[in-house]
């Protein structure tokens, strides 16, 4: 059982690395821009010399998406049972100096840039995240749903929240940020991307309770809607619908229920999942993440393209596995083994 949760731990932040690598290139175009330069986006490629943010960067890369979803795994480990909030807090302190190093400081979303910005000028920590609104919290929550149980759900939300606090403390970040990892930890405990997708929709509910109220559409609402928007149909027919009623944007109700979205029609395939996300526009690579991500945790990097894998740059695959291993060792020391109950 620690095998296939390791397995499984590996399919998330690999399948995120790969949702996450296919829509670098695309990330913030137009579908139209898209169809134009690479027709439909099948591997990974390039991005085009004047691209916004993502010039220079080699086919495969990952960005920020998959950067900080590791950097949050580490300060997870290196936290035990309390999360360290300081530590975190200098940890993006510290990540965002190296982005900057790169010439890549434009990768970092708004709420997060903003939270640094503001921890810089000396706002306390715990006060910089009560505007962070945008999926940055989402896109990296996977490594909380590999180390909390599934059950009991009040616990994975309150840890979500938490790692929420310094750059997304808000009811709409940690509502999207909780189903996310909600998906990936009920995957993690064996079961299906349908049945995570359900109890991804469970957490959103109760994550839509904590932190600072900001108005906007509901999460969990907004997940069954777009699932349900989308369910059956082709697939060049579900982008369209996805791109023109849920919306790719950076906004936590659009580019969350997105992904869902994404999941659904990629019926849980993690690696079509990454390829529809980076044929829609907009936040391509946050989208692609998460929704490759939820699909790999719910079928194990066993089951994941090998080829694809080795393609990727700029990610240890055996950093990501010794990662995933004290992640899982956390998570069966909470439940003890044998005793977590997938249902």
């Amino acid at each position: 059982m620690a095998a296939e949760a390791i397995d499984r731990a590996m399919g998330a932040l690999v399948g995120g690395a790969l949702g996450d690598a296919l829509g670098m290139p695309t990330q913030l175009l137009s579908p139209a821009r898209i169809a134009a330069l690479y027709g439909h986006v099948e591997d990974f490629v390039a991005p085009t010399a004047d691209h916004p943010v993502s010039k220079g960067l080699p086919a495969g890369a990952i960005t920020d998406d998959t950067e900080q979803a590791l950097l949050l795994g580490r300060i997870l480990v290196e936290s035990g049972d309390r999360f360290d909030h300081a530590r975190w807090v200098n940890a993006l302190l510290d990540w965002e100096r190296d982005v900057k190093a790169r010439g890549s400081y434009d990768l970092l979303g708004p709420s997060t840039k903003r939270a640094i910005d503001a921890i810089n000028s000396g706002v306390p920590a715990e006060e910089a995240g009560r505007g962070g609104d945008t999926n940055g919290a989402a896109m990296r929550i996977a490594p909380v749903g590999i180390m909390m149980p599934p059950e009991p759900l009040a616990a994975l939300v309150a840890k979500v929240a938490e790692t929420c606090q310094a750059t997304h403390n808000t009811s709409i970040a940690i509502a999207s940020a909780s189903a996310v990892a909600a998906a990936v930890s009920l995957g993690i405990s064996g079961s299906d991307w349908r049945a995570a997708s359900g109890h991804g929709v469970a957490a959103a509910r109760l994550g839509a309770t904590l932190g600072h109220w900001v108005t906007g559409g509901d999460i969990a609402a907004r997940i069954l809607w777009a699932q349900e928007l989308v369910r059956g149909k082709a697939e060049k027919e579900a982008i369209k619908l996805i791109v023109d009623l849920v919306g790719t944007g950076v906004a936590s109700q659009e580019s969350v229920p997105a992904a869902f979205a994404v999941l659904e029609v990629a019926q849980g395939d993690a690696w079509r999942a990454a390829v529809i996300a980076a044929n829609l526009g907009g936040d391509t690579d946050t989208i692609g993440a998460i929704a490759a991500g939820m699909a790999g945790a719910c079928a194990g990097l066993s089951n994941l393209p090998q080829d694809h894998i080795a393609e990727l740059k700029g990610i240890d695959i055996a950093e990501v596995g010794a990662l995933a291993e004290e992640l899982v060792a956390a998570r069966t020391a909470k439940t003890g083994p044998g005793k977590e109950d997938a249902a």
